[in-house]
């Protein structure tokens, strides 16, 4: 049996482990910042065909937790990387409340124009970036303000769309579906047939030939319906959970826990990034804000 004040001594222990862990969660967004590494080789990807993907997403751009300042150190940390392509996966606004500024796409979307790679910047829009536009929600139809933002400083977005890239002669095609979760089926908006402006057919539909295939897709969950055809699909969305403990996130939006985080196969590759912001609060706890850098040809992540 123990003691009052050995009990007194473990609450207390306890209490402050309790608060440590609060701090550390609620700063790792704010000072933290880290590159995950996956070198991998899809079976549909040339062999002796390199290229180096630099992956930004979820920034949700708000003070004091994603300031302008952060955004450019984002920005330098990834361009320092040298990638030979950089994707952005969608969600630049801010995706809660607990904020003493949200940051308009005005400011922005000219930070992340600073981004470079041989390749270029190429850009999907995430379900955040639909909702916070509430004229788009009210009349059921794009642009939102956060592609004519990205468009103006240069950076193209894709919605269901498709290109065709090379490097050293190669080609390989770069698609990006439009979001699956834009509307919000909510009564003081407008109704809208659907609640997401994907389609998956008609985006493989403009690949007119053999060479691979990148699919940017915010939400992973679409991953249960890429063909084979294509060889990686890159998402974000779920932030890892925001908290993720012993590879394990307790709460996470998909349907798919193997879609948490990570890399896992189906009929094409899939890696889905942490990102780099928060969602509905300002804390993550074992996940930490991630630039995901995927080097196509290799095997296997690591993180530094």
């Amino acid at each position: 049996m123990i003691s009052r004040r050995q009990f007194l001594r473990f609450t207390g222990a306890l209490g402050a482990l309790g608060v440590s862990t609060a701090a550390y969660g609620f700063g790792e967004p704010v000072f933290r910042l880290r590159v995950t590494r996956y070198d991998i080789t899809p079976p549909q990807w040339p062999a002796g065909f390199p290229l180096k993907i630099a992956v930004i997403a979820d920034l949700h751009a708000c003070d004091p937790w994603m300031s302008l300042e952060r955004i450019e150190a984002i920005v330098d940390r990834a361009n320092a990387l040298k990638p030979d392509i950089t994707v952005m996966l969608g969600d630049y606004v801010a995706g809660h409340r607990h904020v003493t500024r949200k940051i308009p796409a005005i400011e922005w979307a000219p930070v992340l124009a600073g981004l470079k790679a041989p390749l270029g910047v190429h850009a999907i829009l995430g379900n955040h970036d639909w909702w916070d536009d509430r004229t788009v929600q009210r009349e059921g139809q794009g642009p939102t303000v956060a592609r004519r933002a990205l468009e103006t400083a240069g950076i193209p977005v894709y919605e269901n769309d498709a290109r065709r890239l090379s490097k050293d002669g190669r080609p390989f095609w770069l698609a990006g579906l439009g979001d699956q979760l834009a509307y919000l089926p909510a009564r003081r908006f407008r109704p809208v047939r659907r609640i997401g402006v994907d389609d998956l057919a008609a985006t493989l539909a403009k690949i007119t030939d053999h060479a691979p295939v990148i699919l940017l897709a915010h939400e992973p969950d679409v991953a249960m319906r890429v063909p084979a055809r294509v060889a990686l699909q890159l998402s974000g969305h779920t932030h890892g959970g925001q908290v993720r403990l012993f590879g394990w996130s307790p709460v996470v939006p998909t349907r798919y826990e193997k879609f948490a985080y990570g890399h896992s196969r189906e009929r094409c590759d899939v890696i889905v990034s942490g990102g780099l912001g928060c969602s509905i609060m300002p804390f993550r706890l074992g996940v930490p804000p991630e630039i995901t850098l995927v080097t196509l040809g290799g095997q296997g992540p690591a993180v530094a």
